[in-house]
C-alpha cells in the first residue's frame, strides 16, 4: 500500500510552515528609481532659484513654496513605492501584497512553481539585495518578480529546494522531453 491509495492526491505536509522572508523590497535595492526622483526634486528647486537669479519669466511669491512642497512629495514617491508593496515567503508559499490604502494579495503555492530565477547586478551586490523571478502554471501569477530582496541569495537557494521538496511531496516528477 503506498501513500497515495488512500484518495488523498498527495502525501501529508510533514513539516511545518516556516517563513523564510516577510516584509517590505528594501529601499536600497532601488537606487535607480530613487536616483531619478532626487534629480526631478532637485529641478523643481532649481527652476525658482533660477527664475529670481535671471529672471526668465515671472514667477509669483509663492512658486517657492509650491516647488519646496513638490519637490518633497518626489522624494517620497519611492519610499510610498517601495512600501506599497509587501512579500510573505514560506516553505510553501508565497504572498505578494500591493497596494497602500487598499490591500490586493496574490497566493503562489510552492507546487505551481516551474522555474526560479536569480538575478543580482553590481550594484545590487554592494548594497547586498537582489532580484527573485518566480515562473508558475498559477493563472492569476504566471511570473511573480520579487525585487528588492534582502540577502537574496541564501532565500534564492532555499526556495529552490524548497520546491524540489514539495513537488516531491505531490508526487510530482519532472521530465524533460529533450524537444
Amino acid at each position: 500500500m503506498t501513500d497515495f491509495d488512500d484518495g488523498r492526491p498527495h502525501k501529508p505536509a510533514d513539516d511545518k510552515e516556516e517563513v523564510y522572508f516577510e516584509g517590505s523590497p528594501l529601499l536600497r535595492g532601488d537606487l535607480g528609481r530613487m536616483f531619478i526622483f532626487a534629480i526631478i526634486a532637485a529641478i523643481l528647486v532649481a527652476i525658482p532659484i533660477l527664475d529670481s537669479k535671471y529672471q526668465w519669466f515671472p514667477l509669483p511669491g509663492w512658486a517657492w513654496v509650491v516647488a519646496i512642497i513638490l519637490a518633497l512629495v518626489c522624494l517620497l514617491i519611492p519610499y510610498l513605492m517601495i512600501k506599497a508593496v509587501r512579500y510573505r515567503i514560506t516553505n510553501y508559499r508565497i504572498d505578494f501584497e500591493r497596494g497602500l490604502l487598499s490591500k490586493n494579495i496574490d497566493t503562489l503555492e510552492l507546487w505551481h512553481v516551474e522555474d526560479i530565477n536569480f538575478h543580482q547586478s553590481v550594484i545590487d551586490r554592494i548594497v547586498n539585495t537582489g532580484d527573485i523571478t518566480v515562473l508558475s502554471h498559477d493563472d492569476t501569477t504566471p511570473k511573480l518578480e520579487l525585487n528588492g530582496i534582502p540577502n537574496p541569495r541564501p532565500l534564492f537557494e532555499s526556495l529552490k529546494q524548497r520546491i524540489i521538496a514539495v513537488n516531491r511531496q505531490r508526487g510530482v516528477i519532472k521530465m524533460d522531453t529533450g524537444g
